[in-house]
């Protein structure tokens, strides 16, 4: 069979930045396997299967794999898939349109705003799915620190410590002291297997206050070896889960709160993840993750 994918950037304004994504089009008739098979081949963090929804009032049904397995929900391929689904079905109307695209996924419908704009790259944003809001702290700095390449001291800066956080994709967030160490993250298989793997972790998401760009409020790093992904450049499910840390750890005033995050800089991919959280009487109530993407590429898969 032949089927249309598109390859998107994802958590960015321009061309070869952020995090690529394959979306492709009419895959009903694809099996689980023939899904994963093409998954590998694309060799992307994810890749993104639209299907016929099951409800008339939704847009499309998604499917989401990474190399080695499906998920049930991730950042990056919703908000990509979303923007796609709005540039193919509702054109520009003097030369904007906003759309509100409603996708079907395993955990669940999440409605996507988009925002298109003529000599612009879209924009789209989403609520993010609820979490557990018991962050559980993770007391082993030195094997934590030894599984990321790093030293016990260059783990933890202010009162931030580590933290693992259970949900649909289980994240373990580690801060870090700067920039320097940052840049010295790498994956000691063993220690990793040990500390987190063990754990049924999904992503391990680090992070520190300092920033390349003076916009950002943190600079993230997210490795995810046991789904096929070394590293990401751009993780908007891990950021959802972020919320919940500088909500605990900065103990943020009710009301609204938006955070730049910057990722994949390392990568030489850079991408912007708008964090947004609302908070009251202490507690999250909505985390949306917003972020641009741009379309890079087309064609066709002859499977």
């Amino acid at each position: 069979m032949a089927l249309t994918y598109y390859v998107l950037d994802v958590f960015t304004e321009r061309p070869f930045g952020g995090n690529p994504l394959a979306v492709v089009l009419d895959a009903d008739n694809l099996s689980d396997a023939d899904m994963q098979t093409i998954a590998r081949e694309f060799n992307l963090s994810e890749t993104v299967f639209v299907l016929t929804p099951t409800s008339a009032g939704h847009t499309a049904r998604i499917r989401i794999f990474t190399p080695s397995r499906e998920l049930a929900f991730a950042g990056h391929p919703t908000l990509g898939a979303a923007v796609l689904l709005a540039e193919l079905r509702a054109p520009l109307l003097n030369g904007e349109r906003d759309a509100i695209i409603a996708l079907e996924e395993e955990i669940g419908s999440v409605r996507v705003g988009v925002r298109l704009r003529s000599q612009a790259a879209a924009y789209g944003e989403f609520d993010a799915p609820k979490a557990t809001e018991t962050l559980e702290r993770l007391s082993e700095p030195e094997e934590i620190s030894a599984a990321v390449g790093l030293i016990p001291t260059e783990v933890g800066f202010e009162n931030h410590k580590p933290t693992l956080l259970r949900g649909t994709n289980n994240f373990a967030f580690v801060p870090v002291a700067n920039l320097e160490a940052m840049a010295k993250v790498k994956v000691a298989p063993q220690r990793w297997a040990q500390v987190f793997t063990a754990r049924d972790v999904h992503g391990v998401y680090l992070y520190t206050r300092q920033s390349v760009r003076v916009q950002s409020a943190f600079h993230t790093r997210m490795f995810a070896p046991d789904l096929g992904v070394p590293e990401d450049p751009a993780t908007g499910s891990a950021a959802a889960g972020f919320a919940y840390v500088v909500n605990e750890f900065d103990e943020l005033p009710d009301g609204t709160h938006k955070r730049a995050i910057e990722q994949g800089i390392e990568m030489e991919r850079p991408s912007t993840i708008t964090l947004t959280m609302t908070v009251g009487r202490g507690k999250l109530e909505t985390v949306r993750i917003g972020g641009h993407a741009i379309r890079v590429a087309e064609g066709t898969l002859i499977f």
